[in-house]
Order: C-alpha cells, then sequence, then structure tokens
C-alpha cells in the first residue's frame, strides 16, 4: 500500500486533519507509526461509537499501531461513575466488550489503562513540564474536552490538571497522531503548542465530526448537540431491541432543507455510519410511493431526500432497518459475553445517581 492510499484511508470521513502534510511525512518516514484515542469509562455506550471504532480500523488497515487509552483516573477527576475507581475499570472492560462488538479488530490494537503509566515517575516531570509550556487561561479554555465549561474549573482543583494529562498522555506513550472526535481538538491543539515549546515530537491530530443527537445538532456548538449517553431520548443505545431503534428514530429531528443537512441526525447517521458500515441503504415503501429503492452512495440518497422524491418516513423507516442490521452483530456478541454488561447494568442499577 502506497503513501497516498495509507493517507485516503486514514482520512476518510474525518473532519479534520493537523496537519496533511505532517501525516505524509510521518507515513513515509515511520512504517508502523503509533496512533491513540483515549476514553473516559463512565457509562453505557452509543450508536456514535460506531463512527469512532470504523476509524480505528482506518487506523490499524492503514499500518498503525493503534492504542485504545482508557482514561480512569481522568474519569476519577471528571466525577463519572461517582468517582469510583473500580466501578471506572470495570466499565472500561465493558467498553472493551463494546469495541470488539461493533469491529474493532482485537489482534490489532492495545488497550492501555492510564493507571499503568502514570505510577511512574517520568510521567510526572513530563507533566510539570507541560503544565510550565501552557498558560491557565488555555488550560481553562481547554476544559470543554470533559464536557465542562470555563467557569467550572472552580468546582476542586483537579479539573486544571485534566488538560494538562491529557497532553501528557500523548507524550508518555510516544504517539505520533492523536486521534478523537472534534469535540476534543483543543486538548491536541494544547499538546501540539507545549511540544513546539518544549522540542518534543509534535502529534499529529485528526479529528472526526460528532454524531448530532436525535433532537437535532447545532453547527455552532456541535458538542453540545452530539449524541450522548447522558440524554437516553437523543441517542440511540448500541443494546437498544428493534423497537428502541425504530421509535427513537422515527421521533428523529429530519429537516428537509439542504443547509441544514449538517444538523440532521438520520442523515448523519446515514453519512457516517449507515454507507460506510453497509455500502448501501435500502428503503422499503408501498408501490404508490415509487416502490421499494437502494441507494449505493450517500451524495444519491441524500439528493434524492432534498429534491422530495424520497419522503422523511421513507427515510427513517430505511435507516431504522440499517442500524438494526449493524447493531445485531453487537447483540450476538453480548449474548456470547454477557458478563461486563452485567457488571455495568448492575452498577447503574446500585445507584441512581450514576451516570
Amino acid at each position: 500500500m502506497d503513501i497516498e492510499q495509507r493517507m485516503a484511508i486514514v482520512t476518510r470521513n474525518a473532519e479534520e486533519l493537523v496537519t496533511e502534510e505532517e501525516l505524509r511525512e510521518l507515513l513515509s518516514k515511520k512504517g508502523t507509526p503509533r496512533a491513540y484515542i483515549g476514553f473516559e469509562p463512565s457509562g453505557l455506550v452509543h450508536l456514535g461509537w460506531a463512527l469512532v471504532t470504523s476509524k480505528i480500523r482506518d487506523l490499524a488497515d492503514a499500518g498503525f499501531e493503534t492504542i485504545i487509552f482508557w482514561a480512569d483516573w481522568h474519569a476519577y477527576i471528571n466525577d463519572k461513575l461517582g468517582g469510583d475507581l473500580e466501578n471506572i475499570r470495570i466499565c472500561a472492560g465493558y467498553m472493551e466488550d463494546c469495541f470488539v462488538a461493533l469491529g474493532v479488530p482485537k489482534d490489532k490494537v492495545n488497550f492501555v489503562y492510564a493507571s499503568e503509566i502514570l505510577s511512574d515517575i517520568e510521567y510526572w516531570e513530563k507533566v510539570i513540564k507541560v503544565a510550565k509550556a501552557t498558560t491557565l487561561s488555555r488550560v481553562k479554555r481547554a476544559m470543554t474536552i470533559m464536557g465542562r465549561s470555563e467557569d467550572e474549573a472552580e468546582v476542586d482543583f483537579s479539573k486544571l490538571i485534566y488538560p494538562i494529562l491529557q497532553a501528557t498522555d500523548i507524550f508518555c506513550m510516544d504517539i505520533d497522531l492523536a486521534y478523537a472526535g472534534i469535540d476534543q481538538r483543543r486538548a491536541h491543539m494544547l499538546a501540539r503548542d507545549a511540544a513546539e515549546k518544549l522540542g518534543w515530537k509534535k502529534p499529529v491530530a485528526l479529528h472526526t465530526p460528532l454524531i448530532p443527537g436525535l433532537k437535532g445538532g447545532d453547527r455552532m456548538n456541535p458538542a453540545a448537540a452530539k449524541m450522548s449517553k447522558s440524554d437516553p431520548g437523543s441517542s440511540i443505545n448500541i443494546h437498544d431491541d428493534d423497537d428502541a431503534v425504530k421509535n427513537k428514530i422515527k421521533k428523529a429531528f429530519c429537516p428537509p432543507e439542504k443547509e441544514k443537512e449538517d444538523e440532521n441526525p438520520v442523515l448523519m447517521l446515514c453519512r457516517y455510519i449507515i454507507f460506510p458500515r453497509l455500502g448501501k441503504m435500502d428503503v422499503s415503501r408501498p408501490e404508490k410511493f415509487g416502490g421499494d429503492i437502494s441507494f449505493s452512495c450517500y451524495e444519491d440518497m441524500a439528493g434524492a431526500y432534498f429534491s422530495g422524491s424520497l419522503f422523511p418516513l421513507d427515510l427513517k423507516n430505511g435507516v431504522a432497518d440499517s442500524l438494526i442490521m449493524i447493531l445485531g452483530p453487537v447483540r450476538e456478541y453480548f449474548q456470547r459475553n454477557p458478563e461486563n454488561y452485567a457488571a455495568m447494568k448492575k452498577i447503574f442499577e446500585s445507584a441512581d445517581k450514576l451516570r
């Protein structure tokens, strides 16, 4: 596979690459570069992860050694799962199952816990150096990576450490490419800026878009409108049964205007999940409305929708059927491997305050 083919695989369905020149140089000089994506173990997994798992597969296919980083201490700082580290680590085991169920090749990725690298004194030496290279105002601006506002820095001091830890993770694992959703951009830019000041290797940053919640997106604030497990009515849980998927998609925001395409969760599910995974979308409809139709690419389907030849209800039915098909293997995986999911459900059943 040549460099241009690898570039195409890495960048497909990406929203931002910082920078193209740096990625091309990396691929030309290093046969097996190292990539990572970090996660707070914090709850049940929603369908937005299907986009992430596809990109992790892309990185593996493009020859990257890919690390999935369980940010257990970061989740503790961010008060996830009641700040209980045992529950957080149980959740990491469950999330690892979710990755495998959604198609991540387990033999091509490494799962690493933050607690494995935080015990090294060299890590904390780097924390101090990154902190010295970063202003307080920049750290506070980066708190959006935690799903928190700048004002929430006053909640407790540990919140201010979080962005510095996230940048330090990249340096301590010798990461060449940092991947995440676009909501993590500020952490990656903080790391790149610190690397330049400290004379360290500057990571390439790769960002994929956020799937908007079913209630609708907001191009001016995509992080606030993203699909989130904290709002069950606005997200599809990967464990939802067929009826739940159909009911949620039926109620989803689906405007017919072309200028609102990026805010339309039904279309974004088609663009970033259905077509990349299935390669097509079949729509069943009565003969009087044109009969069954199949689309082989997103552009043709979107064109039919915006022209009015594909009605919103028909589009939603096709999307629901496609998502049920995609989630079928997930359901089968957890029927064969129920332990970690059962442990997560037990955590939620035993404590109403857990998120």
